[in-house]
């Protein structure tokens, strides 16, 4: 018998440009977005009553027939012919997608934290339709992307696309801009760079600063959501004064929604210059395991948001990955902050009264600033995991010796790997 290697699967990813319509092309997208919608509520209210009649699961192929075939021939839902059929049977694909993914979160399949079911979509949000291979969509010699019953597109081309698209999606923001986003396989040899050797570095994220890296290297915070706080406000109180289902009211919305945009493109395009120009000059990189949605729940849940520190984190890691770098998340309780990285000994600041505290004293005479600190123990936390993930070190253990102080309650040295005497409690304290 013949066997074949698993050949793995090629890595894709996906390639967004702007798309600007004619008039009558922008009435074509709208028949889109309006029909793939309908269907797409139209599944979750067959699914939400079957679930409420505990009847069975309605399959795919099911929905299909029920809510595309057999539609199109009543009056009620004859005007679903003027689409492409791919893009009805994407929409159906899409909220299967989005049951499964909330049975498997109930179920603990899913990773991550729990999910609710889906939600009906509104007219008003984000439209987007997608167009497979089968629906025949192609880029044209000009440049303009052809699309099924809504015609030959005008693309602004910002780079070239490495491989033919799988998939189109074709989006339209709440403020009325259009995008297509196409799915491409990516070469991987040709994405990863050359390595730099002995170039890492650890990364401490934060408020005061965004974050602060290898040789007290600090990325000052942008701030976009703060300078345009001003301006959001005034227009959230202009569209709260406006009749509703009145035209000013919907000029209010999209002048609100604008700004919104323009703060989520700002703060987009600066996360990934950051993201390149760390990857550029960095061979390893170690963050910490941060729980992102924790905080944002307090006082400071404004700050947090603004500062992104999820999507950085993500596209840092996608990133990395997919060039060839070294990325690595150390416990999200490893005391980097309370760490001396001269001695090892927890004499750092603790708790919210040391927030306040930028410089601090250790007790064996070393004078940390706080954020530098945090990076060199980040960093060299980040290199003993990668040094035992790639079989180089072992973890330290007791080795058959003691495994409890003669002090009871010392506190743990992560660093070194054995119990230190605690100091006074004077030992840490701001440096006037």
């Amino acid at each position: 018998m013949r066997r074949y290697r698993d050949v793995p699967p090629p890595q894709r990813s996906r390639y967004r440009f702007r798309l600007y319509p004619t008039a009558s092309q922008r009435e074509a997208l709208a028949r889109s977005f309006g029909c793939a919608r309908v269907i797409y509520n139209d599944a979750i209210a067959v699914r939400r009553a079957a679930h409420n009649d505990r009847s069975p699961y309605p399959s795919a192929a099911t929905l299909s027939k029920r809510l595309i075939t057999e539609a199109k021939r009543t009056p009620e839902r004859a005007w679903l012919v003027e689409v492409s059929a791919v893009v009805l049977q994407q929409a159906l694909a899409d909220c299967d997608r989005a049951w499964r993914a909330f049975f498997d979160s109930r179920s603990g399949k899913r990773p991550g934290p729990k999910i609710g079911p889906p939600r009906f979509k509104r007219r008003s949000h984000r439209q987007a339709v997608r167009f497979t291979r089968n629906g025949r969509f192609r880029v044209l010699g000009d440049g303009r992307l052809r699309l099924p019953k809504i015609g030959d597109v005008k693309v602004a081309w910002s780079r070239e696309l490495p491989s033919d698209p799988s998939s189109v999606t074709v989006i339209k923001t709440a403020a009325g801009r259009y995008y297509a986003s196409f799915v491409v396989a990516v070469d991987e040899d040709a994405a990863s760079q050359e390595p730099l050797p002995e170039a890492a570095t650890g990364i401490d994220l934060g408020l005061k600063d965004f974050a602060v890296l290898r040789g007290g290297k600090v990325i000052e915070s942008p701030k976009f959501f703060r300078s345009l706080e001003r301006k959001l406000k005034r227009s959230q109180r202009e569209l709260a004064r406006k009749q509703r289902c009145s035209a000013n009211r919907e000029r209010a919305r999209l002048k609100l929604a604008r700004i919104h945009e323009r703060i989520r493109d700002r703060r987009d395009d600066w996360l990934d210059k950051q993201v390149k120009a760390i990857l550029e000059e960095n061979q390893a990189v170690y963050v910490e395991d941060l729980n992102v949605k924790g905080p944002v729940r307090g006082r400071g849940a404004k700050s947090l948001h603004d500062q992104a520190f999820g999507g950085f984190l993500s596209r840092l890691e996608s990133k990395a990955e997919r060039r060839g770098r070294t990325f690595v998340r150390i416990d999200r309780f490893f005391p980097s902050t309370q760490l001396c990285s001269a001695c090892g000994s927890l004499s750092g600041p603790k708790g919210l009264a040391g927030l306040k505290i930028r410089l601090w004293q250790c007790g064996c005479g070393a004078v940390h600033d706080r954020d530098v600190n945090a990076e060199l123990n980040i960093r060299r936390e980040g290199q003993r995991l990668a040094d035992v993930a790639a079989g180089h070190a072992e973890t330290r253990n007791a080795s058959g010796g003691r495994i409890r102080p003669d002090t009871s309650g010392a506190a743990r040295n992560p660093l070194q790997g054995r119990n230190e005497e605690p100091l006074g409690a004077g030992a840490a304290h701001a440096v006037l």
